[in-house]
């Protein structure tokens, strides 16, 4: 019995072509043919069965055999909001393993002492596609783009919000964004 095959294709249910970067790893690498059997997710709590039914050399076309939509397993919304250290390969190690347990939300802030200024996220993305194939989450969490803390700290959001930070008084909300309003 083969493995299970896992792609992220966000609209798997209204296409039947998978994307070429996931096309090219299914051809490639796992060497599938037509009739071979795989699955899809669509990062929105959805899991699909298919079968390949083409295998040409930068085309990899399926056939949706069963919707097997997923249930949350937690209730509520979980964002984790961080000002990114200057060593990117710490940031993409916390969104990898932030994606493997869970969350719903990943959210980059630019703090009066930020080291970071500037954060492209494409890499970012690619890495949070990866770590939903690989633990096979049906949910893929949003990722939010460097935001001020204080566009942050106002943006209305349901239940309950946690600070971690290491004063020994809690400062006001205007003291982690000075920096930025020195600069206007």
């Amino acid at each position: 019995m083969k493995e299970a095959r896992y792609f992220f294709v966000p609209d798997a249910e209204s296409s039947t072509e998978l994307p070429a970067e996931e096309a090219m790893h299914a051809l490639r690498v796992l060497r599938l043919k037509s009739g071979d059997e795989m699955f899809l997710m669509d990062g929105n709590g959805n899991f699909f069965k298919a079968k390949v039914t083409l295998a040409a050399t930068k085309h990899c076309m399926y056939e949706i055999t069963e919707k097997m939509p997923q249930e949350k397993t937690w209730n509520g919304n979980i964002c984790i909001a961080v000002a990114p250290t200057k060593m990117m390969d710490r940031i993409e190690w916390f969104a990898e393993k932030a994606t493997e347990v869970g969350i719903d939300e990943l959210a980059f802030l630019n703090c009066q002492f930020s080291e970071r200024k500037v954060l492209k996220t494409l890499r970012l993305d690619k890495i949070i596609i990866s770590a939903v194939k690989q633990s096979r989450k049906p949910y893929r969490p949003q990722l939010t783009p460097l935001t001020r803390f204080n566009d942050f700290i106002k943006k209305e959001r349901a239940g309950l919000k946690f600070i971690a930070h290491c004063y020994e008084e809690i400062p006001s909300v205007d003291f982690f964004d000075t920096a930025s309003k020195e600069k206007e």
